[in-house]
């Protein structure tokens, strides 16, 4: 519930524990650093002169594929409105298409128009295109494609990059085979006519959530199919460390072992497959990292199962969705920032709850076992310990809203087993102390030391099982002296109070009989309170050695 009004839904529990553990985030450029509206600003021929030609060829591509149509698509639809050839469809009928994939990463389609004269149109990734084209066209002029041509046309391209617009290439053939159906292999000879330019600029909110993510330790990497010239000018843009950057193509030469190494000092991966970005994932995971992946999109599935907390949007497409463990109602980093602070609040309240309740189970598993040998009777019923598991849940019930102070929300936090071991033996065994200190109380002092007194020992020892295991809960919340430097929330004020109130009515009045107990007599409670102070007290000596020795608590 707390996740979810910072609009952040949580798909699968354990997930949380990876969220408060993340310190390092990587993400798509488009749409989470940018504004995700993409707008399509220059259709351009290969010497730089802006042609509607190269729109109108575009725009028939984007309109009559039936894959999904992705954000440039539909800026090029867009756009074609605006510039009024919207219409031109009309004249057209398709016929067969070759549909996009992320290694070709190019899609085509085959159109006939009113003459019955056949078309294949392609556009896709720069590189990627000049590999099928043997042609260009100048003006009305069609030439071979020549090295000096292909050099001039990337370094247009790139200064158009470094402006930050993203573009993709456009090119055609008329002369194909009479064959209904193609594919692949169709795509070779081409035409190239020209390129289409997008911008997207960066988020204004974006620079400020990758500062406020770094502060509470979690670094920025950004893996991204998009050329690195584009993403170099968005990232700097956002203060992301460009200075080493990596692109698909050298992903593919390096080993496992070079990646990992080169990968620790790399904050920008450009011109990723799924694949290659499931393969950095990995690397950043096996040097130590916990890492979130946020994605929305086809290619993002297997870097969100790779990752260890996958992060989505609700508008993302269905697989991304169903392959995340954590779903922002916005696509925005400072969502994702309020999340990971919720997420580590939570996991915090998570450590509280399992440290109090591995070191009471234990201390009084260990009491029950010693008592049970050793009185005449049951140190306390089935029935009691029932009820008294019940009573110690209730009281713990406020835990997930406790306060959690600023330190424990700044770095990541990873789960330590040892850590959590090494509390549970001492302050079970301290909780034992304790039981072991009661039996002395209630034997000799109290005199229920009989079978006949065995309900009134039963009856103070439950009481006492409640209220220190209540109690104790503001000693093992905080390495600090609790009410005074870190109160807790009201939630957990209420619930522990009420148990407490609870108990002492049980103890102490007729109630006690519905649970087959006796109700105490008020000079009880001077014993109870000296064994509780003398409980809370060792409780709070022990936790501040152990901080002295370990430098931590929570």
């Amino acid at each position: 519930t707390n996740m979810a009004k910072k609009k952040t839904i949580v798909k699968r529990l354990s997930s949380i524990q990876s969220f408060g553990e993340m310190d390092v985030l990587c993400t798509d450029k488009t749409g989470t650093l940018t504004e995700n509206k993409v707008v399509l600003e220059k259709y351009i021929d290969c010497t730089g002169k802006e042609d509607l030609r190269i729109l109108r060829h575009a725009y028939l591509n984007s309109y009559f594929q039936t894959g999904l149509k992705n954000i440039m698509d539909i800026a090029i639809i867009n756009r074609a409105r605006k510039d009024e050839i919207y219409e031109v469809k009309q004249k057209y009928i398709k016929e067969d298409e070759i549909p996009f994939d992320f290694e070709r990463r190019r899609m085509s389609v085959v159109i006939k128009d009113e003459s019955g004269k056949r078309q294949l149109i392609t556009k896709g990734a720069i590189q990627e295109m000049l590999k099928i084209c043997s042609f260009v066209q100048l003006d009305s002029d069609v030439l071979p494609l020549t090295d000096e041509l292909i050099k001039k046309t990337e370094k247009m391209c790139e200064n158009l990059g470094e402006q930050g617009l993203r573009v993709i290439a456009i090119a055609q053939k008329n002369e194909i085979h009479g064959i209904e159906t193609f594919g692949i292999a169709d795509e070779k000879d081409m035409v190239l006519i020209g390129f289409v330019g997008f911008l997207d600029p960066p988020k204004e909110s974006a620079k400020s959530a990758l500062e406020a993510l770094k502060k509470h330790g979690v670094v920025t990497k950004v893996l991204t199919g998009d050329s690195e010239k584009v993403a170099i000018n968005v990232c700097n843009k956002l203060n992301i460390n460009t200075e080493n950057y990596l692109i698909g193509s050298d992903i593919d030469k390096l080993t496992d072992e070079e990646l990992r190494n080169k990968s620790e000092n790399c904050y920008l991966f450009a011109k990723l497959s799924p694949y290659q970005k499931e393969r950095v994932v990995k690397a950043i995971q096996e040097n130590g990292h916990t890492v979130g992946y946020m994605g929305d999109g086809i290619n993002d599935a297997l870097p969100l199962k790779q990752a260890d907390v996958g992060i989505s949007v609700d508008k993302a497409v269905d697989i991304a969705k169903e392959t995340a463990d954590i779903i922002l109602l916005e696509k925005d980093l400072n969502v994702l920032e309020e999340g990971v602070i919720s997420g580590r609040k939570t996991f915090t309240n998570i450590l509280k709850y399992l440290k109090m309740a591995t070191s009471g189970n234990f201390g009084n598993m260990i009491s029950v076992v010693i008592f049970s040998i050793f009185l005449p009777f049951l140190p306390l019923l089935p029935l009691h310990i029932l009820v008294q598991n019940l009573l110690c849940d209730f009281a713990q019930i406020g835990m997930p809203f406790d306060n959690v102070e600023e330190k424990y929300i700044l770095k990541p936090k990873k789960w330590n087993l040892k850590n959590l071991k090494n509390i549970m033996f001492r302050f079970g065994f301290l909780s034992t102390a304790l039981d072991l200190l009661s039996f002395v109380v209630f034997w000799f002092l109290l005199k229920y030391n009989s079978i006949e007194k065995q309900t009134y020992y039963q009856c103070a020892w439950f009481m006492f099982g409640i209220l220190s295991q209540t109690l104790v809960i503001y000693i093992m919340r905080t390495d600090k002296i609790n009410l005074i430097k870190n109160s807790a929330s009201n939630q957990l004020i209420i619930s522990t109070l009420t148990i407490a109130v609870i108990t002492l009515i049980i103890g102490l009045t007729n109630v006690a009989y519905i649970f087959d107990l006796v109700p105490l007599n008020a000079s009880y409670l001077l014993y109870l309170i000296i064994l509780l102070a003398t409980y809370l007290l060792s409780a709070q000596v022990l936790k501040n050695k152990y901080i002295k020795e370990h430098k931590e608590w929570l």
